[in-house]
């Protein structure tokens, strides 16, 4: 069925789906309290949302035994969703790097993704520096900076509060990346180094997840292996 929406409702549309795409798996009572609208407001989108295929429910599975009802919901967004938003990069851009691949061989597309996650790092390092030291910090400051580039990213706490996650509801690349893993694997390097910590890639929307997954520990020091002094192996 086709939904004839007003400006403002169609740009309240949006910002549902966006949050979505963000936080989810998101309940509809969370998206009412984050974007002040009402119950029967949200479920009004929430429902044109799944209708266009933009979104789908993922039920929630209890941690411990629950009462009579229905369990609870929570949505995430479609590959139709993530196809629909915009792309920083064309199918143009695949066909090069198939050219380059052809061409040199997979050891010209691992630098060609080294090569960006270093672009990544130039990028961000000054933003997510400033944030401090404390890991968890530096991912919501570098969440935002990604998300300012079109990657829809967030953070939230796990386990004891102290570690976080840094997700991407969204991905610029996300056609080159299903072909070629070798940019998930450099943006994750690229993420240790902004981050000082060896951070772990739980999930890609590449691999087919509803949002790519990134588990940042709390404070456990990347420090690159120092290459042995000289005198000391003349010494030995």
């Amino acid at each position: 069925m086709s939904h004839v929406v007003s400006e403002p409702e169609t740009t309240t549309r949006e910002r549902v789906l966006n949050l979505v795409v963000q936080r989810g798996p998101i309940r509809a009572a969370e998206l009412a309290a984050e974007l002040q609208l009402t119950s029967a407001a949200i479920r009004r989108h929430l429902t044109a949302l799944e209708e266009e295929g933009q979104i789908t429910v993922r039920p929630e599975v209890p941690v411990a035994p629950r009462g009579r009802g229905r369990p609870a919901k929570r949505y995430i967004a479609t590959t139709e969703a993530h196809t629909n938003l915009p792309e920083g990069y064309s199918r143009a851009a695949v066909m090069a790097i198939e050219q380059l691949r052809d061409r040199l061989g997979e050891e010209a597309v691992e630098e060609f993704a080294d090569r960006r996650a270093d672009e990544l790092v130039r990028r961000y390092r000054k933003g997510v520096d400033s944030a401090g030291s404390d890991p968890a910090r530096r991912a919501d400051a570098l969440a935002e900076l990604l998300s300012k580039d079109g990657y829809a990213a967030s953070t939230r706490p796990v386990g004891d509060g102290l570690a976080v996650q840094l997700c991407q509801g969204h991905c610029p690349i996300h056609d080159i990346a299903a072909q070629y893993p070798q940019m998930c694997e450099s943006e994750t390097r690229a993420f240790s180094e902004l981050l000082g910590v060896h951070v772990q890639r739980l999930a890609t929307l590449a691999g087919g997840e509803h949002v790519c997954t990134t588990h940042v520990p709390p404070g456990v020091p990347h420090v690159p292996t120092p290459s042995p002094d000289r005198d000391d192996m003349e010494g030995n």
